[in-house]
């Protein structure tokens, strides 16, 4: 009315123009279940909220996802607060409790949780996560989902057996982990934290050429990374900008095609003069690249007796510590046991090596009476409480390919929707994908 098209015209142009928009609409769906990643991939569901059609037209599209089609909500119990992610899997339809304290939830509330039907379980690495709590969750549980790239409290031949899948979040911290580390190396070998309680116990009265206190240059100096996965090569990445020479140590794997990267890369900055001396690297064995370095950074996972051909629980130990210069730094933010605090204590006291840093422990918090804390040691042991992944974008983003809780949120999203057609060998966040090898 109004138009002047006559009622009887009108609707076989609407018809149509409803058909190719159907069709446009069928498409659209098609390229966006592509085009927003691994929340989508495989399912072909609607994910837009609203699509411009042909002309004027506006074809508004409800958000589905294949739970609410089949009327399903999914229960979740987080044993800690993962910012925004949390409501991200709210709004998806996921009913989330957070345990709301900073500390660990008792394993007792743990079971409980599990027990009262939920299908999926965020956790930390403060929480052991075993048969009990797969026994808990039997027929129901289906995915834990790790808030960390190890995952040393969780039993892997326990979940394998219950044949639950568990999630990590791998790769996100990489960065922020390995620059973490280089400051350690930096702070400690500058004797910054003693140097800055000096200035602010009003202890400095004077400029002097070496009192109270020199130490020592990172630039030029000789470190040795041992573990060369993701985190110890972009750890050395950051020392190739302070001109220091680096010995590889894996006990696993030895990645020779980056060494010959990195060469190259030195070998150009000295042919172009940005350096006087020819820097190098090169892969060593452990004991070697003990004796011969100035620092020591710790990357290895932790690998039990009897879980590895190569184990690295207490690789750092009295008689690996002991061949360390007696100038050199030991710096570590892989896993506590890797590294014997009792020796390592005993190597600070009898001044078998200059100082350490540390960012994880065989015990975590560290407790009270760990020989770590002996004030005779005070200055040449620095202690920080698991904070190398402590970064906001890496921590929190909910962008998976960021975040820790943005990959942590999608690896629980990937099971539970049933992402990757339901294969959990496909799914990339996945750890223990051998027990549903087909």
């Amino acid at each position: 009315m109004g138009s002047g098209v006559p009622p009887e015209r009108a609707q076989p142009q609407r018809t149509q123009r409803t058909a190719e928009d159907a069709k446009k609409v069928t498409n659209l769906n098609q390229d966006a279940a592509g085009e927003t990643g691994r929340s989508a991939r495989g399912r072909g569901l609607v994910v837009f909220s609203r699509v411009r059609a042909v002309g004027a037209d506006r074809v508004e599209i409800n958000i589905y996802v294949l739970r609410k089609i089949m009327n399903k909500t999914f229960r979740v119990f987080a044993t800690c607060d993962i910012g925004e992610a949390i409501d991200l899997l709210r709004k998806r339809g996921y009913e989330l409790e957070v345990y709301p304290h900073p500390e660990a939830p008792p394993k007792s509330l743990i079971v409980e949780k599990v027990k009262s039907g939920i299908d999926g379980l965020i956790t930390t690495l403060r929480d052991p996560v075993d048969a009990e709590i797969f026994e808990a969750g039997k027929g129901r549980l289906k995915v834990v989902a790790q808030i960390a790239v190890g995952f040393d409290n969780i039993n892997r031949a326990d979940a394998n057996r219950y044949k639950i899948p568990f999630t990590h979040t791998a790769d996100v911290l990489t960065e922020a982990t390995a620059e973490f580390a280089f400051f350690m190396m930096g702070t400690l070998a500058r004797k910054m934290w003693t140097a800055e309680h000096l200035t602010r116990e009003n202890q400095w009265g004077y400029w002097h050429p070496y009192l109270p206190f020199l130490r020592d240059e990172v630039t030029g100096k000789t470190v040795a990374v041992i573990g060369t996965g993701r985190i110890g090569l972009a750890f050395i990445k950051k020392c190739v900008g302070f001109d220091m020479n680096v010995l590889c140590y894996d006990p696993a794997y030895e990645n020779h095609a980056f060494v010959k990267t990195i060469q190259e890369i030195y070998d150009l900055r000295h042919a172009r003069g940005l350096v006087r001396e020819e820097g190098w690297i090169k892969y060593v064995g452990f004991e070697e690249a003990l004796r011969q370095a100035d620092f020591v950074s710790v990357h290895v996972p932790l690998l039990r007796e009897g879980e590895s051909a190569t184990p690295t629980y207490h690789l750092f130990n009295e008689k690996t510590l002991s061949l360390m210069k007696a100038t050199a730094y030991l710096v570590n933010t892989s896993r506590g046991p890797v590294i014997d605090e009792a020796a390592l204590a005993l190597a600070l006291r009898e001044n078998w090596i200059a100082g350490a840093a540390l960012d994880v422990y065989e015990k975590e918090p560290l407790p009270a009476d760990s020989p770590l804390r002996d004030p005779a040691i005070t200055d040449r042991c620095r202690l920080m409480p698991h904070f190398a992944s402590a970064a906001r974008i890496t921590r929190l983003s909910t962008d998976p390919d960021k975040g820790m809780a943005g990959r942590c949120a999608q690896g629980l999203i990937d099971v539970l929707e049933s992402n990757y057609g339901g294969d959990v060998t496909k799914m990339p966040y996945v750890v223990n994908k051998e027990a549903f090898a087909k």
